[in-house]
């Protein structure tokens, strides 16, 4: 009696050997599935919302998700597929909240992503409008909106920027699929939230979606936010006194749309961008495969991915995580991202060569922390740096730097962040601590300051610990990075912020920053400055008078191996391969992504 699924000739192909398809959707309609196909994974982005009119908050990012195994009836069936178009933009005048983004759906409405929320303008009175896939910007007396509405797990958004209380017309970013609306400060309306990179298993010509819409400019001489990475759209300024339009999220990125700029001009708000579907079939298809075929196939692995043999490589590594944001007015700099690397750098910091084999492996590159604003607690505080990720090598962020008065935050492993202005202690950086160590302590000021004369202290960095302030009005400077070699040229990454300088002293100036990317601390009445975008530098303090500290700066993740080995990586927008001259090949990541090793 013939077997027909037993035996290395008979087995049964369960695993889909080399029969995934790939469709992006961006419009509404049909996919045909392949014969055999009854179950697809789909990637649903929902439609962004509008930004509100006159100043109003940011649009929120429609629903981000990826849906496992949904069933699609009998194999080689049409798949329906529904495209959530953005919430439409409104016009200027007197001030209008924003339209809601739509639903996009895929077979049914039990396997869907929802509608970004609407930014709003009506200050203080309750709105409908703003909750969604990501929450739409609020006032500075209205909170913004909820994001993951309704709720799903894992979570589809994040919340729009908004304080609960105040009077001041301020006006806040909208959610994104990874990040919440950003905060408005004195001279600033508030961005958009970060959006995701399109997952590497559902490869696209479109690599990011889901970014917040940024908030119009208030004021002649103030910013309008930025919209969030990822399709949002930005907010509008006002320059002589005339709002200008908020622009569109981006088509198909599910963008929320920026709002307009205030004024009397009758300038629209930006609409919402389009959805999203990315479908993969997985066939279910069985048969008889002969020893050759079946060979083949375990080598090739579904899609492509190598699963048999295993090739084993040592290779070398530097990973940094995300940057904290600075604190607002007297702030304190910011902690750098924590700093682990092998086979370069100062040798005091080098941990030991990792060996890995062939496959795939996610890598995790952490944003910088969010600024905080000119304000006290709680939207003074900086946002602390998130965490980067390749193997079982874990960089964390920095902490946020405090404002004011407050005693500085402990990082996440990373380098601790500057204390404040009256003589508080700094963070404790390399916490939980790691051998060798990855960050160091943030600076304290010398003595309690209750007169407000002396400014913040500086955060931490990888090699030396953040700069204390004991002079009238000054600051304390950014710990010094880590110089590397990995890529070639000398190099310094994970730098700690400047200390911003205190208002009471004519003159005070602010910390410089570390070397290695951290933003120096602002002067009087000055910002604190940015830090360097992949550095995992820590941003700088925001100078006296109600200003807002820098941003932190994101991460970065690079691996160099043997001239045998090679290196893929996706999406495109993040990874590079490149061969050293002596022959070594290296990946490098600069937002997170898949690295695949043969």
């Amino acid at each position: 009696m013939a077997r027909t699924n037993g035996g290395i000739t008979g087995k049964k192909n369960t695993a889909s050997f080399g029969k995934c398809t790939v469709t992006t959707k961006t419009s509404s309609g049909n996919v045909t599935a392949q014969s055999g196909t009854t179950l697809v994974n789909a990637f649903v982005v929902g439609g962004g919302g509008a930004g509100a009119s006159d100043r109003g908050g940011g649009g929120g990012a429609g629903g981000v998700r990826t849906i496992q195994n949904i069933p699609t009836g009998s194999g080689g069936s049409a798949i329906a597929v529904t495209i959530g178009a953005g919430g439409a933009s409104v016009a200027g005048g007197p001030g209008a909240n924003g339209n809601v983004g739509n639903v996009t759906n895929i077979v049914s409405s039990c396997y869907q992503s929802a509608g970004g929320g609407a930014g709003v303008f009506a200050a203080c009175t309750p709105s409908s409008v703003k909750d969604g896939g990501s929450g739409g910007g609020g006032l500075a007396c209205k909170p913004g909106g909820q994001g993951n509405v309704p709720p799903v797990s894992p979570s589809q958004g994040n919340p729009g920027g908004g304080f609960p209380s105040g009077s001041s017309p301020k006006s806040f970013g909208g959610g994104g699929a990874g990040a919440a609306g950003g905060c408005a400060c004195r001279n600033a309306g508030g961005a958009g939230g970060a959006g995701v990179c399109v997952p590497a298993d559902f490869p696209s010509p479109i690599s990011a979606v889901g970014g917040g819409g940024g908030a119009g400019s208030d004021a002649d001489g103030s910013s309008a936010g930025s919209g969030g990475a990822g399709g949002g759209g930005a907010g509008g300024a006002r320059p002589g006194g005339t709002g200008q339009a908020g622009t569109a999220g981006t088509t198909n990125t599910g963008g929320g749309g920026g709002s307009s700029g205030g004024g009397p001009a009758n300038a629209n708000s930006g609409a919402g961008g389009s959805g999203l579907v990315i479908v993969k079939e997985l066939s279910k298809a069985s048969g008889m495969w002969n020893l050759k075929t079946h060979f083949t196939a375990q080598t090739a692995g579904a899609c492509g991915a190598s699963i048999w043999p295993k090739k084993v490589f040592s290779v070398n590594y530097m990973v940094v995580g995300g940057g904290g944001g600075g604190g607002g007015r007297r702030g304190g700099g910011a902690g750098a991202g924590g700093y682990r690397a092998s086979g370069f750098g100062p040798s005091p910091l080098r941990g030991s060569a990792l060996v890995i084999e062939g496959g795939q492996y996610t890598i995790t590159v952490g944003a910088g922390g969010a600024k905080g604003c000119g304000a006290g607690p709680p939207g003074g505080v900086g946002a602390t740096g998130s965490n980067s990720v390749f193997s079982t090598i874990t960089s964390n962020g920095g902490a946020g730097g405090v404002t004011d008065d407050d005693t500085g935050l402990d990082g996440a492993s990373g380098s601790g962040a500057g204390g404040g202005a009256a003589g508080l202690a700094g963070g404790c950086g390399n916490t939980p601590p790691t051998d060798p160590p990855q960050g160091n302590d943030g600076g304290t000021n010398a003595s309690p300051d209750p007169g407000g004369n002396i400014g913040g202290s500086g955060g931490g960095g990888a090699t030396a610990a953040g700069g204390s302030s004991s002079t009238p009005g000054g600051a304390g400077a950014g710990g010094a990075g880590a110089p590397n070699t990995i890529l070639g040229p000398d190099t310094s990454y994970s730098g700690g912020g400047g200390g911003g300088a205190s208002n009471n002293v004519p003159g005070a100036t602010g910390g410089s920053g570390g070397s290695g990317g951290g933003g120096a601390g602002g002067n009087i009445n000055v910002t604190g400055a940015n830090a360097t975008a992949n550095t995992g530098g820590g941003g700088g303090g925001g100078g006296g008078g109600q200003n807002s500290g820098g941003a932190g700066g994101s991460g970065i993740v690079v691996v160099r191996g043997p001239s045998a080995i090679t290196f893929a990586g996706t999406p495109c927008c993040a990874f590079t391969a490149s061969t050293h001259p002596d022959g070594c090949k290296i990946a490098k990541f600069t937002a997170s992504g898949t690295l695949t090793v043969s």
